[in-house]
């Protein structure tokens, strides 16, 4: 074959990033010098560049072989005819060997040989490890407690309440079962059993109180609590044994035996602040082929400059200011690597991080995307404490339970990592939104694709430490989840799309729509049982959340390796830090229903 054509071929593939980039490389320069490739080469460049390869300008490809000499120094050996450990005559007849340059009997060598003979190495496989019984303690208590308590403090009615919570969720594990891979198959259109059952259980509850026989005033307190006490019912006891198994199931991940290379894409605007230490971690962070494209969206301030301090080792691209979303996109562009990692700007990821993450990809080949453990760096007040909190229990035990299904919804972009193929099949990173890592994570599993999560890539960011800031972050992501829950309704009632339409985005339902509805009015209704003489159930029902909340924390804590005494701050997501996310969410809903302008609001940079 042509020597040019191949050369031309070759190039092509080192574009586009097929085979081993250093054997590439090295074929590539052997080849314009003219020089000879080896028979292995050969087969190797039939592999990667797909044709038949049989000579290279009408020269054969040649294997070079090693001619061992005659070593002379035998026939002078004066101990060549007697054996070195009888030492009798060798005579012609009788089998003999030479070892270290003497002569034996073969039987006489066969011990010295054994002797000498290394060990075999034998492939042992890495044993398992083990469920932690902690783990497992804390499981058997919150289950537990959930079951007694209200069995002996609140009775056979919300008992039944407990049990409709029970078999949506014997529903949901059985579910789980199933294939992650959704195959998109047609159905007809209904809500999922989950939303009916959310959407119903007010009013079977009702219904069974006024059986009861409690006044027109004692029942709506008496049924928003039991309606809040049967979501959680289920939400317990579907996510704190899944968390669980996903933990184990992590845990006992194969180790990566080839690293993919990956390209990691830093967007930034106006981040002067955090971005040297941004980029100095991920130089700095173990993984054997990666390239860093930092991509300015048209900064005002001295961000593209600290950037091109490191232009050497990293590419550094800028545009006119247009939004994450295309500073994504451009940087997607100029990405080589089969593994696309976007990291945010404020963003320092652990040593280890880009190793872990690439794992998920191993769990199935429709994985398309990997999401981090994003955790909170500068834990110096209340406020930081409590988001750090919210952070741990939100990733290590409701999105463990979704990972158990392959349907994480959001692929957050402090790290997330996406199969660069599958990201360009979904299509570009859309502006329609202000959350964009959570549309694009949508997007793939509605084309039935698959989403995980490692809690071994860790990511530290850095969280809001005033009240001010805070509002202004979640006012972004609340506004925003409500526009891709807006944006992707469609998929609460359309079975082909698997996994999404029967737990994940009702879930999402729930907690941005549901959830703050509930705790505004239970607030309220617990306020006026108080009133009206019903003060110890309230305080009944008021406890069995506190407890149950503080073991799921101590759950939580212990499966991230976390600080325990963040658990001392478990009564503010209770009380506190709950109402104020659930007056930011209400607020968002009622922003959406007057179809008020979605605007950009983030916190201000410390630099921590």
């Amino acid at each position: 074959m042509d020597k040019n054509s191949i050369i031309s071929k070759l190039a092509q593939a080192i574009d586009q990033s097929k085979g081993d980039e250093g054997r590439n490389q090295y074929l590539l320069k052997r080849l314009r010098n003219d020089r000879d490739i080896t028979n292995s080469d050969r087969q190797y460049l039939e592999k990667i560049l797909e044709l038949r390869i049989s000579s290279i300008d009408n020269e054969t490809i040649k294997e070079k072989t090693i001619i061992r000499k005659k070593d002379n120094t035998v026939f002078l050996n004066p101990k060549m005819i007697k054996c070195n450990s009888c030492e009798k005559i060798i005579k012609l007849e009788e089998k003999s060997l030479r070892f270290q340059n003497n002569w034996y009997h073969e039987l006489c060598a066969k011990p010295i040989l054994e002797k000498t003979k290394p060990e075999i190495t034998k492939n042992v496989k890495t044993p398992k490890k083990k469920l932690d019984l902690i783990q497992v303690g804390l499981v058997v208590a919150i289950v537990g407690f959930l079951v007694t308590s209200v069995f002996f403090i609140l009775g056979p009615l919300s008992m039944i309440a407990m049990g409709i919570g029970g078999v949506i969720t014997l529903y949901h594990i059985v579910g789980a079962t199933g294939e992650l891979y959704s195959k998109n198959k047609t159905g007809k259109r209904a809500p999922s059993v989950f939303l009916v059952f959310l959407l119903g259980s007010p009013f079977v509850i009702g219904g069974m109180i006024a059986f009861e026989g409690y006044t027109m005033l004692e029942s709506p307190v008496r049924i928003i609590l039991l309606w809040a006490l049967t979501i959680s019912f289920w939400s317990t006891m579907l996510f704190v044994p899944m968390a669980v198994i996903s933990k184990y199931r992590e845990d006992n991940q194969q180790v990566v035996k080839t690293y993919p290379k990956i390209s990691i894409i830093i967007p930034a605007y106006n981040e002067e602040k955090v971005i040297a230490n941004t980029i100095e971690g991920l130089l700095e962070t173990k993984y054997p082929n990666k390239e860093i494209i930092f991509v300015d969206d048209g900064s005002s301030d001295s961000t593209l400059s600290i950037a091109s301090r490191y232009k050497k080792q990293i590419l550094v691209l800028h545009k006119e200011n247009g939004g994450k979303a295309t500073a994504l996109n451009y940087g997607t562009v100029y990405a080589k690597g089969e593994i696309i990692v976007i990291v945010d700007a404020d963003t320092i990821i652990g040593r280890n991080a880009l190793k872990e993450i690439v794992k998920g990809f191993e769990v199935n080949e429709h994985v398309a995307a990997v999401a981090g453990n994003i955790k909170v760096r500068n834990r110096n007040n209340i406020l930081t404490k409590c988001q750090a909190l919210e952070y741990i229990t939100g990733i290590q035990i409701i999105r463990r339970a979704f990972d158990i299904f392959g349907s994480i919804t959001i692929v957050p972009g402090a790290l997330g990592a996406f199969r660069k193929s599958f990201l360009i099949e979904a299509g570009a990173y859309g502006k329609d939104t202000i959350v964009e890592d959570f549309d694009q994570t949508i997007k793939l599993l509605k084309a039935g694709l698959i989403t995980q999560g490692s809690s071994k890539a860790t990511a530290y960011t850095e969280a809001p430490n005033t009240m001010k800031d805070f509002v202004a972050q979640r006012k972004r992501w609340y506004r925003g989840n409500i526009q891709v829950l807006k944006r992707h309704s469609d998929a609460l009632t359309n079975p082909r799309f698997g996994h999404l339409q029967r737990l994940s985005l009702p879930y999402l339902f729930l907690g941005m729509v549901v959830t703050p509805i509930i705790g505004f009015i239970a607030t309220i209704n617990a306020i006026i049982g108080v009133i009206m003489g019903d003060g110890l159930y309230i305080l009944q029902i008021s406890l069995i959340f506190v407890v149950v909340h503080y073991l799921m924390t101590a759950l939580a804590l212990r499966i991230d390796n976390e600080d325990p005494k963040l658990l001392l701050y478990t009564i503010f997501l209770v009380y506190g830090f709950k109402q104020v996310v659930d007056y930011l969410l209400l607020k968002a809903i009622i922003e959406q229903l007057r179809n008020k302008k979605a605007t950009w609001t983030s916190a201000k940079r410390i630099g921590v």
